[in-house]
């Protein structure tokens, strides 16, 4: 079987949200794939070269490059899967774009539609985009992978017809070996690296408003008047309408207490979860949740939003607090720093067992199984 696949969600440097997706679940489909008796083939649509650590060419696996600037998808590769010189027999996006005219049976990946519900949290051309982008590619795909039962539900409450074709991949952690294998000389490089003193919370992730940091900001300020020895460490490149974030540091005096990394390498990730007291991730509403479940992998406790796929994806490791409401983020947050030695090895026990439930191996054959059925 020809299967297309379009890569460029994966091929790019810094990856964030579904560029890490799209990276793990290309790499697994190629790692899943090359282990059949009969391989399909795979063939990844890019608009430039691939990046060194995507997989390499195989018998069974290849890139077709189309170069291209903006409107990709229809300018260049739907015109060009109209004549289908590989003879594709379906076609996989792992982003929510995917051509809205073409005989080709198509499947997409949709994160999370949490935009519909909070439109005034993003720049107008970004949401009209993903409005109208996302509802095409709802209509036209013959199925539809999600990654939460929290997104399939909500996919259904907006998009009823799309119910009977909605199948959930659950994602796992963006750990490697090695990640595991990180020491306390280790935590202390990130830490002077960072101009990190005392114990900290750690936020990864992009700034923008539906992570919820003036909310987790405005709770550590409530936490700071009574632990004096801890910061808030925010790691994360900047997204958009973060601007007011820095403003309300300064306001409520915590310049020498809250950290700004900007974009956070990846080989500077796993050391600096590791090294936190309490990971902390109040979103409005994520997707999935991959920060707060490497965290939990590495041993970190977690407080996490109580809505949305955030509640799904910890189970009963971590501890939930009402995003909506600062000092239940602070109570949440307090709890897990006023825990005893025992309580806290305990939490750490739960989430490292929860976070195994999750496996990219399995993502991906999943997925594979999806596609080869073309439905």
């Amino acid at each position: 079987m020809n299967i297309g696949i379009d890569g460029n969600e994966a091929n790019v440097e810094n990856r964030v949200g579904v560029n890490k997706y799209a990276f793990k679940i290309i790499c697994e489909l190629y790692n899943v794939n090359e282990k059949k008796s009969k391989p399909n083939n795979l063939i990844v649509y890019l608009k430039k070269s691939p990046l060194l650590d995507l997989p390499k060419e195989t018998k069974n696996f290849k890139y077709k490059i189309i170069e291209g600037g903006g409107l990709w998808v229809v300018s260049k590769l739907m015109p060009y899967l109209w004549k289908n010189p590989e003879n594709i027999e379906i076609l996989f996006s792992p982003s929510h774009y995917i051509p809205p005219l073409l005989t080709i049976p198509r499947v997409c990946s949709i994160m999370d539609i949490g935009y519909l519900e909070f439109s005034g949290q993003f720049e107008k051309k970004v949401f009209w985009q993903l409005k109208y982008g996302t509802a095409i590619s709802i209509f036209v795909s013959k199925q539809i992978l999600t990654i939460s039962e929290a997104t399939k539900k909500d996919i259904v409450r907006h998009y009823p017809f799309a119910s009977k074709k909605i199948v959930v991949t659950h994602l796992s952690h963006d750990l490697e070996d090695k990640d595991f294998k990180i020491t306390d000389i280790d935590v202390r490089r990130i830490k002077n690296k960072y101009s990190i003193v005392d114990d900290y919370i750690l936020y990864i992730g992009t700034l923008k408003p539906s992570k919820n940091i003036d909310g987790l900001i405005k709770a550590f300020s409530l936490l700071s008047t009574v632990y004096s020895n801890i910061q808030l460490v925010i790691a994360g490149k900047k997204g958009w309408m973060y601007e007011s974030l820095f403003k309300l540091v300064e306001d409520l005096n915590l310049k020498d207490k809250v950290i700004f990394t900007d974009y956070l390498p990846e080989e500077d990730k796993a050391p600096l979860r590791r090294g936190a007291k309490v990971f902390a991730q109040p979103s409005f509403w994520e997707g999935f949740g991959i920060d707060t479940l490497s965290a939990m992998a590495l041993g970190v406790p977690v407080v996490a939003s109580n809505v949305g796929s955030l509640a799904e994806v910890i189970g009963d490791a971590g501890i939930v607090v009402d995003p909506y409401k600062p000092d239940d983020i602070a109570r949440g947050i307090k709890k897990v720093l006023n825990m005893n030695q025992k309580e806290y090895n305990r939490l750490v026990k739960l989430g490292i067992d929860q976070a195994k439930k999750f496996s990219w191996e399995i993502t991906g054959r999943k997925t594979l199984e999806v596609l080869e059925a073309r439905i």
